[in-house]
């Protein structure tokens, strides 16, 4: 009795911005422009396009945090209300057969939880369980396939609704011009996924999961909290990150599953950048395309934090690859997550 993955849909919010767009948004904000070797930043990320919860003129503002959690309570919830039906429908269900669901989200504040407000608008369950879940990021995505997992694997009559649901658009701040702020406005972006998992059916098998926290690492990325809210933490040093401390705990989690990293398929692993997937492929250099899907969605979508992996996830399934699938994320702890998906 596996938990499996009935179903996957992805969705984004109807704003599309392209790089282009938001260099100059940004430069908007300086009377003299961004310096050249700035601005060059904007055309070496990997990223082409991406979606936003508002139109680009909201950004041009200086929003509190009040006004941004209010967009993300209202604009969340009607991208998680898309994602969710597109979901079910793909796995022939209504919304009262889902026991559980998971939310991972962490761009806002929503107490009581998005989920829970879904339940009578949606036709859920007034009984369904909701397990919201903050603070994993960019990690999210592969922490929650493990939390729905477990959920199934506790009582295999479960179906559980697994949402991800970030905003990375409404922590973006008109005006700072720090290089982290710069770093920031050229990969993240708003996105929103939904997974069905159960033991039902024939579908891609949930295997075993592992997470990595590395101690004293809490600068590497992460939110500071102020007048404005959220505040982005992101150091420079992930690429080098990856190579020398995540890539050692990914060979010991295939490992220990027995796995040959050189007979594996592309992985499908979180974009947090063009240069983090540099690192990445340097850890998966038997691939002779190297992470293609991967860069794909950094190209097309950007950086959308947890939902970014379930987009990955979906166009390796479309392709018809077998095998054995791993699946990693990088986010806040600093911490690494791993999966092993079956298909």
């Amino acid at each position: 009795m596996l938990p499996r993955i009935q179903s996957i849909a992805t969705l984004v919010p109807p704003h599309a911005i392209t790089q282009h767009q938001v260099r100059d948004v940004v430069a908007s904000a300086s009377p003299r422009g961004l310096p050249a070797r700035v601005a060059a930043i904007y055309d070496s990320t990997g990223v082409n396009s991406r979606a936003i919860v508002q139109p680009p003129e909201f950004y041009l503002g200086s929003a509190d945090f009040p006004q941004r959690n209010a967009v993300y309570l209202a604009e969340g919830q009607k991208l998680l209300e898309q994602a969710a039906s597109k979901a079910l429908a793909r796995a022939g269900l209504a919304p009262d057969q889902i026991d559980v669901i998971v939310c991972v989200s962490s761009t806002g504040i929503a107490t009581p939880s998005i989920p829970s407000q879904m339940l009578e608008p949606m036709g859920f369950r007034p009984n369904a369980m909701c397990l919201p879940l903050f603070g994993y990021g960019c990690a999210g995505g592969v922490l929650g396939l493990q939390v729905a997992a477990d959920m199934v694997r506790a009582d295999p009559g479960r179906r559980v609704l697994l949402l991800t649901l970030e905003l990375c658009s409404l922590a973006f701040r008109f005006g700072d011009m720090e290089k982290k702020a710069i770093i920031a406005s050229t990969l993240f972006a708003d996105g929103a996924s939904a997974v069905v998992v159960s033991a039902d059916g024939d579908g891609p098998a949930l295997g075993n999961f592992a997470q990595h926290t590395w101690p004293d690492s809490r600068a590497m990325m992460g939110w500071d909290v102020d007048t404005m809210g959220l505040g982005l933490i992101l150091s420079r040093d992930l690429p080098s990150f990856v190579r020398e401390h995540f890539a050692p705990v990914v060979d010991g989690f295939l490992a220990r599953e027995g796995l040959d990293k050189a007979s594996l398929t592309e992985p499908a692993c979180h974009p947090g950048g063009r240069k983090v997937i540099d690192a990445l492929e340097e850890c998966f250099d038997h691939l002779p395309q190297g992470l293609a899907m991967t860069r794909g969605v950094l190209a097309d979508h950007g950086n959308m934090s947890s939902p970014t992996v379930h987009f990955v996830l979906e166009r390796i399934l479309a392709s018809g690859a077998t095998g054995p699938l791993l699946m990693t994320a990088l986010g806040p702890g600093f911490t690494g997550a791993m999966g092993v998906l079956h298909r």
